[in-house]
């Protein structure tokens, strides 16, 4: 099957390379080359990587709906397009010009967790599960009918990282065999409720409120670990939280009160009277380490408050 592939980030380079083992990508479509790192050079997409490494063809435009990008991918007579995490929206006229259409890709079981954070959202929402859904696209968002479906555990330790990488491991494995198995697949509308919306993450949420429940604010520090990292205040320094647990025990101190700064831990009071035990923590302009490393070069006082 000729197969014209979209996406950009790693869970979009291990669909890539698994298709190209069965398929012939004949053209991969990611976002333009973007400055990072310290030196802000421009860095190549996961997937241009992947691509390159495979001798196929890569284009990056900024925009889909421009008329030449369109006819040079219509000339590679493609059967089907599969889009992963791209990051550009496909108009009209590249959903119909497949002979199979356009497949997509999706972390969550839709039609919850419909948008840009599906991994993210279900960790922060306490979902028990998650899964990959591959998706027959149309002109909403995330709305098109579901082809396959796989159900992934949320493990009560699992991060935004770890559950991505169950999630891209799964999502690669699912699109090969809807793959194989064309055009003898059955479709499904999505349901009508259970719809939920997984808006993207902002900087500005980053900022723990301690005056949330302990199980919101744990959930809140496996959400956004890698990005965009739980934070909070201490006499005015950023503190970026990684990790840390619930203790099986309560306090009547204030919400964001430290309670214990010592060898057995950083104990912080919640709004719901239950502690939060903090794990792996970073200063401003160190290292992210262990709290006992931490508070050995971190001077921190019993009944101060955090988020001041």
């Amino acid at each position: 099957m000729k197969v014209i592939f979209a996406g950009t980030p790693p869970f979009a380079a291990t669909a890539l390379k698994a298709i190209a083992e069965k398929h012939e990508v004949v053209c991969v479509l990611t976002q333009p080359d973007r400055p990072a790192g310290r030196g802000m050079h421009l860095k190549p997409s996961a997937v241009k990587e992947t691509a390159l490494k495979l001798n196929i063809p890569v284009r990056q435009p900024e925009t889909l709906k421009n008329a030449d990008i369109q006819a040079a991918l219509l000339s590679y007579n493609a059967d089907i397009m599969v889009v992963a995490a791209y990051g550009l929206l496909l108009p009209k006229a590249l959903l119909d010009m497949p002979q199979y259409g356009c497949l997509n890709i999706h972390a969550s079981l839709l039609p919850r967790w419909r948008g840009a954070a599906p991994i993210q959202r279900a960790i922060e929402a306490g979902d028990k599960q998650t899964g990959i859904c591959i998706m027959q696209m149309d002109e909403g968002l995330d709305t098109g009918a579901v082809l396959h479906r796989s159900v992934v555990a949320i493990a009560d330790d699992d991060t935004a990282a770890t559950l991505h990488d169950k999630l891209m491991i799964q999502g690669a494995e699912d699109i090969v065999a809807v793959l194989q198995q064309l055009p003898n697949v059955k479709s499904e509308p999505q349901p009508t409720s259970g719809i939920s919306y997984a808006k993207k993450i902002g900087k500005d949420e980053a900022f723990i409120n301690w005056k949330l429940s302990g199980s919101q604010i744990e959930r809140q520090i496996r959400a956004f670990n890698p990005f965009p990292v739980a934070k909070t205040l201490y006499h005015g320094s950023v503190w970026k939280i990684f990790s840390g647990s619930l203790k099986n025990e309560t306090t009547d101190k204030p919400a964001g009160t430290i309670i214990h700064a010592d060898e057995n831990g950083l104990c912080i009071a919640t709004g719901d009277n239950h502690i939060l035990q903090i794990s792996e923590i970073q200063a401003a302009g160190s290292r992210k380490m262990a709290v006992a490393d931490f508070l050995h070069g971190t001077p921190v006082a019993v009944n101060d408050k955090l988020g001041d």
